[in-house]
């Protein structure tokens, strides 16, 4: 890059040398003649200033000067192109310095006057020479050198203050010239390399318009060769279509007629399609001639209207034809004006909805005839209408757009216009209409007599000309075949219902009639079809029929195919239907685009039906096996999970069959040693009277002490014997007082740390369960409400605590654990009840509790109910049958 960069300079300094040579060898020629002149003119200064024996003296030495002078113009004029011109213009400098220095030298020397001609000489070479910084730095070295060597010679220097006087002025007028033709140079370089750049631009500009040219020139004898190419398969496909049409009473069904009416219109609008792209090629190449003859304008218009009258009936559309009678009749291409009235007529068709009005005018405007097409259509906003006359131009180029076409009707009119003398305009209003007005040049016919106007009529009987006539009709009736739908053929067709069957539901989404009823016609065999026209509706029809698999056009009205895959990727019922769109774009973008959307495939148009088949087989095969394998996986997750529940199910009441075989043990063992310090502590009670009476006292309070200890792990052997019998007495009933004492005990040692406990409940309160399951419920909310006080940091003046509380709510009984620990998250509270789910670390939990609590408060008719705010506190509510609850309430509940 930096080699390029170099190379590029030095390209730039030599273009600027060989700019810059004529320019000085020119100043440095006008130097020479000014110099020339003045020299010898310098004899006046001599003898007014030294008389007339200086001035004899000096005159040698000036006509030597001048002579040389001429020497050196000579040399530039008649070898301008000469290398050593920079050393030529330098002495062009130069010799005037010499002869001054002499001069100095020769009179007065330090003291001369004529150091002023050395100024003189450095400022009108630099002005004249176009020198750049070096050149300019050279010539004032030498005219110092020269002075100084001048005066030195001359002999000792009696008034130094005017020799240093001298030298200054010398100096600085040498500095300003130096930088003056630095930046003189700077700005010259800047100048030309703007020149250089914008020449190499234009350059560049030029050869690319002239590519430009060759390529639309190349694109136009392209299309000009392949439109004629097409015209005769075309011809040869339209003419057996149209035998068939005509001997329709042969065919097998109604179905094969409607296929060759299909493909006979198709073919039709491509005829069309390539007459005007011919059309525009020819124009554009200036071979479109102009072929006058006589019409009658009444006739043609209100003819034109009749043609396309169906097409405006189809679409509930009132077309109306005005024109003026006192035009008669009038010379004209009658052609061009045929294809200009009807594009403009097919636009507003287009354009207008349905109880809308077209109106053709034609009327005399001065010299001019008038042909006025206006509509009650969507009009087109002001800022469009300066481009709707160009090639190729359309208001909507997206892929969703309502109107179809190639953008070329317009422009075909305009230039039809043009090629004839005339002009084209518009006006329109959005959502009130619009008026495309033609001016063409008015020539009216002469009067004749009707038997000339017949003999002109007279048809010719030959095959050539019969061939012809068929070829002009062809194209003619190509013309008046629209690519317009008529309003029945658009309409959104609706299923209020769709019936399974055996066959698979097939979504059709495609906004051209003839395509829509081809593909439904051919897939019905197979499929169950449902329709869509646009991208709206398809969306809406998957959404309620939920189909199989989904056909959709890419370019559709409202949404095109990508968008109508990305909204039913989104939505969880058809997220997982496949969808295949048909394009005619073949491109590596378009196709990753299908598939980036969530297409599951997608065809290029033209396509084979036996391809479409395949595909649509095979996704349908696919989509199948996909549902089957979901069916499976839902049904081994289910007993997976039933699995889990009784797995956690039976490690529970494995754990609690092994503690209460240990508890047993325990008991067992531990009885013996509690009886006999039970009969200790009797022994050493009747021994304490044989005590001092002083010492009894604190004797018998540490037998108290130690007898209340005994009768404390009594009791929890007591509740611990009842807590792990194995039992199943739902029915039954238990005091709740009773039950949180008891649980309580367990975790005497923890309010020892600190944890405040409350409990608030009614002695009399009960409930029907088994009391054994609902302590081990109990017991799991309580140790959770320990752990989450104690993971909690509390600010100063607050402290943990558990408040635990019952009552009687109607036929139900209500226990309540409430904690001021750190809450329940939301996304967590989601998961409290599942088989597993734990938050705390490894090796602290199975995550368990909560699941098994769950499901013993549901087998009791019960629920367990939680509330939580974050940071604030948590509290579970347990609720079951009160003990009062009946049998025939329970079994309701």
């Amino acid at each position: 890059m930096r080699k390029m960069s170099t190379d590029a300079g030095d390209v730039l300094e030599c273009s600027f040398k060989e700019n810059e040579r004529p320019i000085r060898v020119q100043n440095a020629k006008i130097c020479c003649i000014v110099a020339g002149f003045f020299m010898p003119a310098g004899l006046v200064l001599d003898w007014c200033v030294y008389g007339q024996e200086t001035m004899a003296k000096f005159l040698p030495y000036r006509l030597l000067c001048s002579l040389m002078l001429a020497i050196l113009w000579a040399c530039l004029n008649y070898r301008p192109r000469t290398k050593y011109y920079r050393i030529l213009g330098h002495l062009v400098a130069f010799l005037p310095l010499l002869c001054i220095s002499w001069m100095i030298y020769a009179i007065d020397g330090a003291t001369s006057t004529y150091y002023a001609g050395l100024n003189l000489v450095n400022l009108g070479s630099a002005i004249l020479l176009r020198w750049s910084l070096s050149d300019s730095l050279i010539i004032f070295v030498l005219t110092l050198l020269a002075y100084l060597i001048a005066t030195i010679l001359h002999g000792p220097i009696t008034n130094t203050g005017l020799y240093y006087n001298n030298l200054y002025f010398l100096t600085v007028t040498g500095v300003f010239i130096v930088a003056g033709a630095y930046l003189y140079d700077n700005l010259r370089r800047s100048e030309f390399q703007l020149r250089y750049s914008l020449d190499q631009n234009r350059a560049e500009l030029e050869e690319s318009n002239h590519k430009l040219r060759e390529l639309d020139e190349a694109k136009s004898r392209f299309f000009a060769n392949v439109s004629h190419e097409l015209r005769t398969p075309l011809t040869l496909l339209i003419a057996p279509i149209e035998a068939l049409l005509k001997d329709s009473d042969n065919l097998a069904s109604t179905d094969k007629q409607e296929l060759l009416t299909t493909m006979h219109g198709n073919s039709m609008r491509l005829l069309k399609l390539i007459n005007n792209l011919l059309d525009l090629v020819r124009l554009e190449a200036g071979g479109s001639k102009v072929n006058e003859d006589s019409i009658s304008i009444e006739e043609f218009i209100h003819g034109l209207a009749t043609s396309v009258s169906s097409v405006a009936t189809g679409k509930f559309i009132k077309l109306q034809s005005i024109v003026e009678p006192t035009l008669g009749r009038i010379i004209t291409d009658s052609e061009k004006l045929e294809r200009i009235c009807l594009n403009l007529i097919f636009n507003a068709l287009k354009f207008t909805a349905a109880s809308g009005r077209v109106e053709i005018k034609a009327y005399q405007q001065g010299e001019w005839l008038t042909i006025e097409v206006s509509d009650t259509g969507m009009g087109i906003p002001d800022e469009q209408l300066p481009n709707i006359f160009n090639r190729f131009w359309q208001a909507d180029t997206s892929s969703q757009r309502k109107f179809q076409g190639m953008g070329i009707g317009l422009a075909l009119v305009k230039e039809l216009a043009e090629v004839q003398g005339g002009r084209v305009s518009a006006k329109s209003e959005v959502n009130a209409g619009t008026t495309m007005t033609v001016l063409l040049p008015l020539k009216k016919e002469p009067q004749i007599k009707d038997s000339t106007l017949d003999a002109i009529g007279e048809p010719d009987d030959n095959e050539a000309a019969k061939e012809k006539d068929w070829i002009a009709d062809l194209y003619k009736r190509a013309e008046l075949s629209p690519a317009l739908a008529s309003l029945q053929a658009a309409l959104r067709p609706v299923e209020t219902s769709a019936s399974r069957h055996k066959k698979p539901m097939l979504l059709i989404a495609d906004d051209e009639p003839d395509m829509l009823r081809f593909l439904k016609g051919q897939l019905s065999t197979s499929f169950e079809v449902i329709e869509a026209v646009d991208g709206h509706q398809a969306v809406e029809k998957a959404a309620q029929f939920l189909p199989d698999i989904i056909l959709s056009d890419m370019m559709m009205p409202e949404k095109d195919g990508l968008q109508v895959c990305r909204e039913l990727r989104q939505k969880t019922s058809t997220k997982n239907i496949p969808i295949v769109l048909l394009t005619a774009r073949a491109d590596e973008k378009t196709k990753l685009d299908c598939l980036t959307a969530g297409a599951s495939d997608f065809l290029l148009k033209p396509f084979t039906l036996t391809e479409v088949m395949v595909r649509l087989k095979n996704l349908i095969d696919n989509r199948l096996y996909q549902q089957e394998l979901f069916v499976q996986k839902q049904h081994l997750e289910s007993t997976l999970e039933q699995l889990k529940d009784t797995e956690s199910m039976l490690v529970q009441n494995e754990k609690l069959s092994s503690l209460g075989r240990l508890s047993a043990g325990l008991i067992h063992e531990i009885n013996n040693p509690l009886n006999y310090v039970s009969q200790g502590l009797q022994l050493m009670r009747l021994s304490a009277k044989s005590l001092p009476e002083s010492e009894q006292a604190d004797f018998n309070d540490t037998l108290k002490d130690v007898n209340d200890g005994v009768n404390r792990v009594v009791r929890i052997i007591s509740d611990l014997r009842g807590f792990t019998r194995n039992t199943n007495e739902l029915s039954q009933t238990f005091n709740f007082k009773t039950l949180v004492t008891t649980g309580l005990r367990f975790f005497s040692h923890v309010w020892k740390d600190g944890i405040q406990h409350t409990e608030s409940v009614p002695e009399s309160l009960e409930a029907k369960g088994d009391s054994n399951q609902i302590m081990q419920v109990f017991i799991n909310l309580v140790q959770n409400a320990i752990d989450a006080v104690q993971s909690k940091k509390y600010p100063e003046g607050e402290t943990p605590s558990i408040v635990i509380s019952a009552q009687s709510k109607g036929d139900k009984v209500q226990l309540i654990v409430r904690d001021n620990g750190p809450g329940i998250p939301e996304e967590v509270a989601q998961k409290i009840f599942d088989p597993f789910f734990t938050t705390k670390d490894v090796g602290q939990g199975m995550g368990l509790g909560l699941s098994i609590s769950n499901r013993i408060i549901i087998e009791h008719n019960g629920q367990i109910l939680f509330e939580s705010e974050l940071g604030i506190f948590t509290e579970f509510t347990l609720e079951f049958p009160s003990a009062n609850c009946t049998a025939s309430t329970l079994a309701y509940s």
